[in-house]
């Protein structure tokens, strides 16, 4: 399915399961989508299973949104006393439509727990209180997390409100991220679990092959700690003035700490001259994506001045990252700003997904 077709049917109000591989614009149709429907002053929840993937949409997570934290049965819930807590009833029932990105990463139980709550505020036995859902994400990816000394946490598609719910399925085919067609092949394949004898021929053709070009792509890791090694180390090796740009923020506190944990800037971001950085939220009108690499080559300003693998060199100042307040777009009740760029000689594999890495 195009993204166009996905569009249409989303904008005309259906419940939908919006999915399709990595690099097909899931996250792309969302934002049009919200975009568009805001424009028709339709009120729009925005929310994802994790921080990061919340705060690229400008949102918040399902279990802050919902009020259902971290339980993990629906005997954990009061539904009657959620109902009357102020901030949760007001943003719940103001609601139209409820996004929630990362869908695969959301246990059936905890997707049954979002549409009771939903339902109880809204004071109705439709589903989901009649809100419009939309559902995004890759089935193939990231599966929920199992609690230790709980039963093995289960796809969200397995839950009794999935079953009720019946979305419509948009399945994006475009692949937008990769255009070399034996690549991409290969990918599916390892998607799908049908790797070939044919594609780790391929693959070991590739193995400790030397990799052209100056900006050297970034290493991956685990484990945060990992990573941060690799990039300090790096960093202590250049030589030239240290430059600390530091994040500032604004709003209520609870949303403002959910933006810094979702954000991929750190707080404190450290640069030199010659250090290796990629670029954590999308702009392509000023020329960069999430995932963008490229090196630190001077300061212009007192901002850094990176030049890309494409050879563009791009004055970087801050940008916000905010979660918006539903009964008013205009009104913002938590913003964060900074440099949106992070070292880049190592990376943790959770931190990378979702981007387009050079």
């Amino acid at each position: 399915m195009t993204q166009t077709r996905a569009l249409e049917i989303m904008l005309a109000g259906n419940n939908v399961f919006l999915t399709g591989a990595a690099g097909s614009g899931k996250t792309y149709v969302l934002n049009e989508f919200i975009k568009k429907s805001r424009g028709k002053n339709k009120r729009v929840a925005i929310t994802a299973s994790t921080g990061i993937a919340a705060t690229h949409l400008g949102g918040t997570t399902i279990h802050s949104w919902s009020g259902i934290g971290m339980k993990n049965t629906p005997a954990e819930l009061n539904l009657k006393s959620m109902a009357t807590k102020l901030r949760l009833a007001s943003r719940i029932s103001a609601a139209e439509t409820l996004i929630i990105d990362e869908i695969s990463m959301l246990s059936s139980i905890q997707l049954d727990m979002v549409e009771s709550v939903c339902r109880t505020v809204k004071g109705t036995d439709k589903l989901f209180g009649g809100l419009q859902v939309v559902l995004c994400g890759d089935f193939f990816q990231l599966p929920p997390i199992s609690r230790k000394g709980l039963p093995m946490a289960e796809f969200a598609f397995k839950s009794n409100t999935w079953q009720a719910l019946i979305p419509n399925i948009c399945y994006l085919t475009y692949q937008f991220r990769q255009k070399d067609a034996d690549y991409l092949e290969l990918l599916e394949a390892i998607r799908s679990a049908q790797v070939s004898r044919n594609s780790i021929t391929i693959l070991s053709s590739r193995l400790n092959r030397p990799i052209a070009g100056e900006v050297k792509p970034p290493r991956l890791f685990t484990h945060n700690a990992d990573a941060d090694a690799v990039n300090n180390f790096e960093l202590e090796r250049l030589t030239g003035t240290l430059k600390q740009y530091e994040m500032s923020s604004g709003g209520q506190a609870e949303l403002v700490d959910q933006l810094k944990k979702g954000c991929l800037a750190p707080e404190i971001l450290l640069l030199k001259k010659g250090a290796k950085v990629m670029w954590v939220k999308n702009n392509p009108g000023s020329g960069y994506m999430n995932g963008t690499l490229g090196t630190v080559v001077g300061f212009e300003d007192d901002y850094p001045q990176v030049l890309t693998t494409g050879g563009d060199v791009i004055t970087v100042s801050p940008v916000s990252w905010e979660i918006r307040d539903i009964r008013d777009e205009e009104g913002v009740q938590a913003w964060i700003s900074q440099i949106p760029l992070r070292l880049a000689w190592a990376i943790t594999v959770h931190k990378s997904q979702g981007m387009s890495l050079d």
